[in-house]
């Protein structure tokens, strides 16, 4: 039997190739790959003595030969392929081992240049893996060295060989390894402003890229599949990213509680995102979401404070809501929680004692996000894990944008009235800015003292949201009286800023930039209102 290595990242492969050679298997290798084995003292033949041909051209040809093909490529079954490989002095290849030049690592250091990066898409490599894969009925190939340690054993018990099902999971592996490095290359390519570069034949440093390439290649790792979709007669699955930021939705870590539906997941992510917004080291948030939206949302001097304030804006809506904390829960906060109906909880961590509270309560799914790899911003700050971009289905096609994570700063607001805001209000304010960009449009937020007062989503107009606020404030027993309003786009007429002034709005944030900005701002200086403009709009569909 016949093992080919060949592989750039060099890990494991010493005690594999021992274990290989254990088992009688004759190793074949190519340049570095063959002097680690060499100086390991392991008997190795080299491709070049394989093919006869030397390795040329720096490397870039030395198993583009039909001695190395022909031996991953021959059916073992067919009689005819076995009198060919015998007539040319082929011998099959029974196991194949490659992982391949470093492209995606290549192209992610500061400053690689284009020629760096061409040196590193390999050829021979994925050309071998796709011969081993096709003919994954007679040949092994594995591509990453994680894959060692699983199928060793599997050897041993058999001889050198293994199940048509194992080698046909490798497979599928191999050809996923394949399609993800060609992606890789050609989102890189796809992304170069040519004119900039190479119209001129610079390439002495990073070349300059343009920000939506030519070709987008998204790739998603399925986690799991379930139930059912948005509604029962939909079917769905859940998928992340290739490679998932840290501390972001699909790094949960499941606790306890039933599996998760395609609702919750859309939920929980919205709740987590919102949460995100402020600094655990800081303060406690909580944000409670129902149907994508945030139903309440406050800051505390702990876990169960914060909560109790969230859940006071809207306790009908909160009633199966999802709730997402950036502390870590302890039992009083558990306790609370535990009261009421609740579908999903997540928080970076659960106390012993909150973990405790919950074993009574085994159907709500408790989801711990590890926050431990997660780089800093800042001082005391968390990196927040958001997508680069936010992608929207449409009718054969794709939306693609720039995700809105634009950050307001006390400095950015432009207060336009003759009132001005007092330093309360305008932390108010600036909460209410960071809870409307969570809140489908049309926006109009409500809050006081670091908690929502009344929130109103997700209408066709501004005047209804405003409205709606109020009646959810009203319904809730809360006095709007002195509360800071957000709107996520500017009021086009006065209308609406006379709705949250009567309603006890003292002070409005909005973007600003209507034609008919003068006449709102002379209403909120007739009704005694501050305002700020933040240049910023945060519409979300």
């Amino acid at each position: 039997m016949n093992a080919l290595l060949s592989v750039s990242d060099k890990t494991g492969l010493l005690d594999f190739a021992r274990a290989l050679h254990a088992l009688g298997m004759r190793l074949v290798s190519t340049g570095g790959t063959a002097r680690v084995l060499q100086d390991a003292g392991l008997p190795v033949t080299e491709v070049a003595e394989l093919t006869r041909f030397p390795e040329m051209l720096d490397g870039r040809v030395k198993t583009l030969h039909p001695k190395v093909h022909g031996g991953l490529l021959a059916r073992r079954d067919l009689p005819e392929h076995r009198a060919a490989l015998q007539a040319h002095g082929i011998e099959a290849i029974d196991l194949l081992v490659v992982n391949l030049y470093p492209f995606e690592a290549t192209v992610a250091k500061p400053g690689c240049t284009l020629a760096e990066a061409i040196e590193n898409i390999d050829i021979g490599g994925p050309a071998m893996v796709r011969s081993a894969a096709k003919n994954w009925n007679h040949v092994a190939v594995l591509t990453d060295p994680a894959q060692y340690g699983q199928v060793l054993p599997e050897l041993q018990a058999g001889g050198g060989k293994l199940s048509d099902k194992t080698r046909f999971a490798l497979a599928v592996a191999a050809f996923n390894r394949i399609s993800n490095y060609d992606a890789a290359i050609s989102d890189y390519l796809s992304a170069i402003d040519f004119e900039a570069n190479l119209s001129r034949g610079g390439e002495g440093g990073a070349p300059a890229k343009i920000l939506f390439p030519a070709q987008s290649n998204g790739r998603f790792v399925k986690l799991q599949d379930l139930r059912y979709g948005e509604n029962p007669h939909q079917q769905a699955a859940f998928y992340r990213d290739l490679h998932p930021a840290p501390g972001s939705l699909v790094t949960a870590e499941q606790l306890q509680g039933k599996a998760l539906s395609y609702n919750n997941i859309a939920d929980a992510d919205a709740a987590w995102e919102c949460v995100k917004q402020w600094d655990a080291a800081a303060v406690a948030a909580c944000v409670i979401v129902k149907h994508a939206n945030p139903c309440g949302v406050a800051l505390g001097e702990s876990a169960l404070q914060a909560y109790q304030k969230a859940f006071q804006t809207d306790p009908t809506s909160a009633f199966g809501g999802i709730i997402a904390f950036n502390q870590v829960i302890d039992e009083a906060a558990a306790a609370q929680v535990a009261g009421q109906f609740v579908e999903v909880l997540m928080a970076p961590g659960f106390t012993p004692g909150a973990l405790a509270v919950f074993k009574t309560k085994p159907n709500v799914r408790l989801l711990r996000i590890d926050l431990s790899g997660v780089r800093r911003d800042g001082p005391g700050a968390w990196e927040r894990g958001h997508n680069a971009m936010d992608i929207k289905r449409v009718g054969s096609g794709l939306l693609m944008q720039t995700a809105d994570h634009h950050a307001l700063r006390l400095a950015d607001l432009k207060v336009v009235t003759r009132k001005q805001p007092t330093p309360a209000q305008l932390q108010d304010l600036l909460f209410a800015w960071k809870v409307a960009q969570f809140v489908k449009s049309n926006a109009i937020v409500f809050c006081k003292d670091g908690m929502t007062m009344g929130v109103g989503a997700g209408q066709m107009s501004r005047l209804d949201s405003a409205r709606i606020a109020s009646i959810k404030a009203r319904a809730a027993g809360l006095d709007l009286q002195g509360t800071a309003v957000a709107s996520d786009a500017f009021f086009p007429f006065r209308d609406g800023l006379d709705v949250v002034a009567d309603a006890g709005a003292a002070c409005v944030i909005q973007p600003g930039g209507s034609v008919r900005d003068a006449e709102v701002i002379a209403a909120a200086d007739e009704r005694g209102v501050a305002m700020a403009f933040s240049g910023v709009r945060h519409f979300r569909h």
